[in-house]
């Protein structure tokens, strides 16, 4: 079973998204966190640790991500989906996105 992380901001509008999409596979297990200080739910290095696949919502999150847990990066794969923080909490629209863009990797 591969572990699935998925990265934005603040951890409370595409990632989470996200999380609860994937959340039904049986195949995979998904958590969601955010690379700001005071997201919902702070990326850790533990968190990084776990991921065998890092889907980061935007480039400054792959570069964040890169720069702070360069250490405990050493086996994920970091996808960025270049989807922009234009969308609510499960939006269709970004359900679409997320479904069309990450589907493609698992």
């Amino acid at each position: 079973m591969k572990n699935v992380l998925f990265v934005c901001s603040q951890n409370r509008l595409r990632s989470p998204t996200a999380e609860q999409v994937f959340s039904k596979r049986r195949d995979i297990e998904v958590e969601s966190a955010g690379t700001n200080h005071d997201a919902d739910n702070p990326l850790t290095h533990g968190l990084v640790s776990w991921a065998d696949i890092i889907f980061v919502m935007e480039k400054a999150h792959r570069a964040k991500l890169r720069n702070k847990f360069r250490t405990s990066l050493k086996r994920a794969k970091v996808i960025c989906l270049d989807i922009p923080d234009d969308y609510e909490f499960m939006d269709p629209e970004l359900v679409r996105l997320l479904e069309m863009k990450v589907g493609r990797y698992l």
